[in-house]
């Protein structure tokens, strides 16, 4: 076989024409890499995901920053993630704004499983059901027994609507039949603030986040959302512990990318993450926030989603949950 010199020149044609991609993809990320959450600051939600972007950035090359950007119960950042086109933003992916939004506003501005590509499931945090030390309820039993007396004369405060911890009172209010006033802040910590005051009754919070006032007498734990008793709070029963069997209620965090960002670009930060998630470091700050590491394949968040979205459809279309 003979090759001629047009041969050649055709190969080298073809060779320039992948390099860029190529390189592209090697040279990725060539920034810094913003890690936005769609929160105010001071709950689970920048727990996980400063544990994340902490180790993920001895990994990928890059230096990942987390910025909190909170409002209209994380459809401002959701909106302009999905939008972003520099390669180098990410948003952290949420139970309220990937699995409650899409059924509880009637028009969203962004499409939950269109405009974003799901990178791993970083991890899963607890809910606990906690009420100011000076309600006169000691455990779940009591505080349902509390608010069935006073109808409509007790409240319960949020991060927001559709929050994990709005969820996660309706779905209590829903199994147990009662009711309590839903009280929504600008975020975990606003709440928090109100409800150490006394200005709240109580409030479901992501364990992580309210762990150390429950320590120190300032919260009383009433109930844990999880499937067995947190090694953190032993002496806690859950909710299923205490007359409602087969109770669960986790939050969850996810990495999310822009639909618009390169499959390479994902494999390669799924891959990265997943170490972050399961190195000692990031392992043992996270447990000691009674988080689960999670991690996991892009395929597998994508499922997960699809799981979730069905259950908490159900759930806001029973608890008529809908947006202010």
């Amino acid at each position: 076989m003979t090759i001629t010199r047009r041969d050649l020149l055709g190969a080298g044609a073809a060779l320039a024409a992948t390099l860029p991609f190529e390189a592209m993809a090697q040279a990725w990320p060539s920034k810094p890499i913003r890690f936005v959450v769609p929160f105010a600051p001071g709950g689970s939600s920048e727990i996980v995901a400063r544990s994340a972007a902490g180790e993920l950035s001895k990994t990928i090359g890059q230096n990942v920053f987390v910025d909190n950007k909170p409002g209209a119960s994380g459809n401002i950042a959701m909106q302009e993630v999905a939008r972003a086109d520099d390669m180098h933003t990410l948003i952290l992916g949420h139970i309220g704004t990937l699995a409650v939004n899409p059924y509880m506003f009637k028009k969203l501005p962004y499409d939950a499983n269109k405009d974003f590509k799901p990178v791993s499931l970083l991890a899963k945090v607890p809910s606990l059901y906690v009420v100011h030390p000076d309600l006169p309820a000691k455990d779940l039993k009591e505080f349902i027994a509390l608010v069935k007396a006073k109808p409509g004369r007790m409240n319960y405060g949020s991060a927001g609507n559709g929050s994990a911890g709005h969820l996660a009172m309706e779905y209590l209010k829903m199994t147990a039949n009662i009711f309590i006033t839903h009280i929504p802040y600008r975020g975990t910590g606003p709440q928090l603030t109100d409800l150490l005051a006394g200005r709240l009754d109580a409030a479901s919070v992501g364990a992580s986040a309210i762990l150390s006032q429950i320590k120190a007498g300032k919260l009383r734990c009433i109930a844990t959302g999880s499937t067995k008793r947190l090694a953190q709070l032993p002496d806690v029963p859950t909710v299923a512990e205490q007359g409602f069997p087969g109770f669960e209620m986790t939050q969850w965090y996810g990495m999310m990318a822009p639909a618009s960002m390169p499959q390479a670009n994902i494999d390669k930060l799924a891959a990265e993450t997943q170490k972050a998630m399961r190195s000692p470091a990031g392992t043992e700050r996270l447990i000691g926030d009674a988080a689960e590491p999670v991690g996991g394949t892009p395929a597998q968040f994508a499922q997960f989603i699809t799981a979730e979205q069905k259950r908490w459809k159900q759930v806001v279309e029973r608890a008529k949950i809908e947006a202010d």
